[in-house]
């Protein structure tokens, strides 16, 4: 069972309610009184990110997905701090699809370039990339961005508020502003006089825009750095939160999809004469592949019942497509021919490594190897669709709402403007819900249903099988030492398929083509000091779709580069903690962070058997992603029959200013119940270009009962927030493979691990 041990070290005015846009971005990005926000009576909207009612309600308008990361409520929290709001008025809604909500993080952090390179070449990059995305880019939730994303919006959105209402109370109590102060919702002044905000929010919002606020210091939080309450937790606990699959607009009817068992084939020819006869049943057609997903044919009918009857009926003959042959013996073989072949791109390097492997006087050499991975959401695909009257309304759980939008217009045939799309909660997401394909489809498929509304659900089994996968992956490492066991040479190369190209050929239909960061993430932005080295990822080309997965390259970088370090460090007869703490010298936050989990979790002190006279051992990982840095050790058994358990994780990370310490421990605990599935038995395998998994059976998630202690400590930092989502995903896998090396003698360099 995980069990959590959190340990923070260190030290519109119309309708009587206020809108506030954050007055960093220029008007053009803003959204303009003429294109208000939805208000309810008592409700009216100024501008984007939050409203005042006179109920006194504080309402912050979500720019992100909730999936179970905590994600609104640290945002709202943010938001709330600056305002001065109290905790329990605050509420939210769902933000409008408008380029005011675009997530610029995540494409400024996919920029290739090192996390040490400070030149004037990345700055300008970045600020190019963030004030195009401004305009034309996309309303997204991924990449552990969220919280680092909107740090600064939300916090001037509450603090231009804050600045009207006390402007609104000044005036009515013809007094100066500055004598005024707020406190957990209410404006007072020293004479008495004392307003909440719902009684100030109509005359605020006649208030000009300030120009420029001041933000608080962080000795002043009262909210940020406080376990605050999930904000959405009530709902949850009492069945009325509405996740995608609970959709059920007045009307529905149901639809049940029959795929094309090879990923990506489609319909040839379709017999549905059976299935038309059966009770209930409304429709029958074929449905094309839609943006990269896979081709099939759909039922609608009254009930969910009837529909999956019905579609089990309809006789189909396939067009499989250009993955009809491929099997997971082809894919591997391709990489390791690759392997052998290639230069790759190179996206590090420093000094000479092939001179100083040739003058080394040791060398290792390692080849490394991890699986196509599906993502595997507690709530399957589903996407519920009404068209009537020349207009459409989406019903869903995603990641990119405007992509959706896109996505259903395309299918449709009709303006975006005409789609709407209601965004409901995820039950999971993992990156699979970065994907359209199934809003296209399920938009295709109610445009056949005669201005009724359609739920089309997937089965787990199509859920499994129609993925975009986390890519299989290869890697070859060298690594030259000097007589005195020193590190003087490091040379990686990766090869696999690339992510953004295929993303962007079929979401955009834009040309998928050069190097693409996210397969080389995790190997080549770490922070250890190679003297020499090369680091390079080589694209390798095959028809099975691939997309992102909860820490993407990360996932399998990780492993590789952190068990080769280990293996590393023993070849020079060193300590794994001291080898790379010797190449963190210059990077004194990775050392602390590294440090801390070794001290915390006795490294170095001797595991005594348990009870049973079982054997443990630990093993350690360090890694840097999405701007997080995070240790790992691990203590880990094995039984007489080579199953391996994980019994407790030390988990210590560096995040920059920690928003909620409960919402950091709950992502590192999942994280590593994420990755520990993944490492001990995730793996996705082809026959026929078919995936031979279908369901929980056969693609097992880690249970409770097999779950490690996990104790997340976080790093006091007066830095500004990064990622926490998905930074406790890649250390978990090299560092189990390391202790079960430590335990064992066996040096596991394929994923998932697996004893001889």
């Amino acid at each position: 069972m995980v069990k959590r041990r959190t340990v923070l070290l260190g030290g519109a005015a119309t309708a009587g309610a206020l809108v506030i846009g954050w007055g960093v971005m220029p008007p053009r990005q803003r959204l303009h009184p003429a294109d208000p926000l939805p208000a309810t009576p008592g409700q009216a909207a100024l501008n984007g990110w939050l409203k005042v009612g006179t109920d006194n309600t504080v309402t912050v308008m979500m720019a992100k997905s909730e999936m179970g990361q905590g994600t609104h409520t640290g945002l709202a929290a943010i938001l709330a701090e600056e305002l001065d709001a109290d905790w329990k008025q605050v509420r939210l809604a769902m933000a409008p699809i408008d380029d005011i909500y675009n997530n610029l993080a995540t494409v400024v952090d996919g920029l290739p370039f090192h996390p040490d390179n400070d030149g004037s070449i990345k700055a300008v990059a970045g600020w190019l990339t963030a004030k195009t995305m401004r305009e034309v880019g996309v309303m997204m939730t991924g990449g552990s961005s969220s919280i680092k994303d909107l740090w600064l919006p939300m916090r001037e959105a509450g603090a231009h508020a804050r600045a009207m209402l006390v402007r609104a109370a000044a005036a009515q109590w013809k007094v100066q502003a500055a004598e005024c102060t707020v406190n957990a919702g209410w404006v007072e002044h020293a004479a008495g006089q004392r307003a909440n905000f719902g009684e100030l929010a109509a005359l605020a919002a006649q208030q000009p825009m300030p120009g420029k606020v001041v933000l608080k210091e962080a000795a002043q939080f009262k909210l940020i750095g406080k376990p605050l309450t999930r904000i959405e937790a009530p709902s949850k606990l009492d069945g009325s939160a509405v996740f995608g699959i609970d959709a059920n607009p007045p009307g529905l009817l149901h639809a049940s999809v029959v795929m094309c068992p090879t990923r990506g084939g489609k319909v040839a020819r379709l017999d549905a004469a059976a299935a038309q006869k059966l009770p209930g049943v409304k429709q029958v057609l074929a449905v094309a592949p839609y943006h990269g997903g896979t081709g099939g044919v759909a039922v609608i009918a009254d009930t969910p019942w009837h529909a999956k009857k019905a579609a089990a009926a309809v006789t189909v003959e396939w067009d499989h497509g250009p993955a009809a042959t491929l099997s997971s013996e082809a894919v591997m073989a391709r990489l390791a021919q690759a392997l052998d072949e290639a230069k790759g791109f190179g996206y590090h390097s420093a000094g000479d490594v092939d001179q100083a492997m040739q003058g080394a006087a040791t060398s290792l050499t390692a080849d490394y190897r991890a699986p196509y991975l599906a993502h595997a959401a507690l709530e399957p695909i589903n996407c519920t669709v009404q068209v009537k009257d020349g207009a459409a309304q989406v019903w869903t759980s995603t990641q990119v709402p405007g992509l959706a939008r896109m996505a259903a217009a395309k299918a449709l045939g009709m303006d975006e403007e005409k789609v709407t799309v209601h965004q409901l909660l995820l039950g999971g997401g993992f990156g699979r819900r970065l994907e359209v394909d199934y809003v296209a489809q399920a938009a295709a498929i109610a445009q056949a249903a005669g201005g009724a509304p359609v739920q089309t659900l997937w089965s787990r089994e199509q859920d499994t099988q129609h993925d975009f996968y986390r890519p299989a992956c290869m890697a070859r490492f060298k690594a030259g030492f000097d007589a005195q066991g020193l590190l003087v040479a490091w040379h990686n190369l990766s090869v696999g398929q690339a992510i953004v190209p295929q993303v962007l050929a079929r979401t955009f239909g834009l040309p998928g083509a050069g190097p693409d960061k996210t397969a080389s993430e995790g190997a080549f932005d770490q922070p250890y000091e190679w003297p020499h080295a090369r680091i390079a990822h080589e694209i390798i080309d095959l028809p099975l779709p691939v997309g992102f997965w909860r820490s993407v390259g990360h996932s399998h970088q990780a492993f590789f580069k952190e068990s080769f370090v280990d293996e590393a460090a023993h070849a020079a007869k060193k300590d794994p903690v001291a080898f790379r703490a010797a190449l963190l010298q210059k990077h004194p936050r990775h050392l602390q962070v590294l440090q801390k989990a070794a001290e915390l979790a006795g490294w170095g002190q001797p595991l005594p058997p348990d009870a049973s006279g079982v054997q443990r051992a630990r093993g350690v990982a360090l890694h840097q992603s999405f701007g997080s840095i995070v240790a790992q050790v691990a203590e880990v058994s094995v039984s007489a029959d080579k199953a391996i358990r994980v019994h407790r994780v030390v988990c210590v990370i560096d995040c920059g200013a920690a928003i909620n310490p409960n919402l950091i421990a709950q992502q590192m605990e999942s994280a590593v119940v994420f990755g520990l599935t993944a490492a001990l038995y995730g793996e996705v395998t082809l026959k026929d270009g078919q995936v031979q998994q279908s369901n929980f059976h056969d693609l097992p998630l880690l249970r409770m009962a097999d779950c490690p202690h996990v104790e997340t400590h976080i790093i006091a930092s007066a830095e500004p927030p990064e990622g926490v989502g998905e930074p406790g995903v890649p250390p978990i896998a090299p560092a189990v493979a390391n202790a079960l090396f430590a335990l064992t003698g066996q040096r596991l360099r394929a994923l998932p691990l697996k004893l001889a």
